[in-house]
């Protein structure tokens, strides 16, 4: 019997990167997964993969900028699946990056407008469907910049906090009625936003980000997905409303 045996799992951002390697892992642990990703054919492949192994997944293209798709993503695991037991918030963005006088109108609204907004919806409507049925977990997908400073990604930062502030928030509003919120708190994990995050004139270049994670190397999206999986599970029945860093050291210095 895994983690998650006959559970029903909701991933936001589930096509590629730690969202993916979540969704896998889900899969693994016994749940039926439903994926929402902007990129269908991405999201496709995941669920179509799920479903070679063996396991049981579904799929919906879900933009969580739009509210009315967020609520369809969660109806169709409810209608598909029966229930929803656990959700993981995954799809962000990371704008653009640049010194804080220098950030645009545009750049804050797109940047909140996924991190923020996105995740507030998708946190209002999984709460509706887990209370329905009894219960569940969330674990929200905020990062190292949402619990420190981090100059030159100014919004970015702002957007992780808040979802420290919304996930806190939930969980102390929902924890008596069965409803647990946390959030997973990354440091550089091997991801295509990683590599976007640190491009320069000559391609990715993510040495200066090793050199400041004391493990020495970069994590790795299944390294997060372990740790949302077990928070997501009975496992960890007594961990609410908090930042789970998974770091390798970097918020330790």
């Amino acid at each position: 019997m895994g983690l998650m045996q006959d559970k029903v799992a909701l991933v936001t951002g589930g096509g590629t990167g730690i969202g993916k390697a979540t969704a896998l892992k889900y899969a693994a642990e016994g749940a039926k997964v439903v994926i929402g990703n902007r990129n269908e054919a991405a999201g496709q492949a995941v669920v179509d993969r799920i479903n070679a192994d063996g396991g049981a997944a579904s799929f919906l293209r879900t933009d969580v900028t739009d509210e009315g798709q967020v609520k369809a993503l969660v109806d169709h695991a409810v209608s598909t699946f029966g229930r929803l037991d656990a959700a993981f918030n995954n799809a962000g963005v990371e704008g653009e990056l640049g010194p804080f006088t220098e950030q645009s109108e545009a750049n804050f609204d797109f940047i909140m407008g996924v991190n923020v907004k996105g995740l507030w919806w998708s946190m209002k409507h999984e709460i509706e469907a887990m209370l329905a049925t009894g219960g569940g977990a969330i674990v929200n997908n905020s990062s190292i910049a949402g619990v420190i400073g981090f100059p030159g990604a100014s919004i970015y930062a702002a957007s992780k906090h808040a979802v420290m502030g919304l996930t806190r928030a939930a969980a102390l509003e929902y924890a008596a009625q069965g409803v647990r919120i946390n959030a997973i708190n990354p440091a550089a994990i091997q991801t295509e936003m990683l590599d976007r995050f640190t491009t320069t004139e000559g391609g990715p270049n993510t040495e200066q980000m090793v050199a400041m994670h004391p493990i020495g190397r970069l994590g790795k999206p299944e390294e997060i997905a372990n740790y949302v999986v077990w928070a997501s599970s009975d496992e960890a029945s007594f961990v609410v409303g908090q930042p789970l860093l998974a770091d390798g050291g970097f918020t330790a210095i």
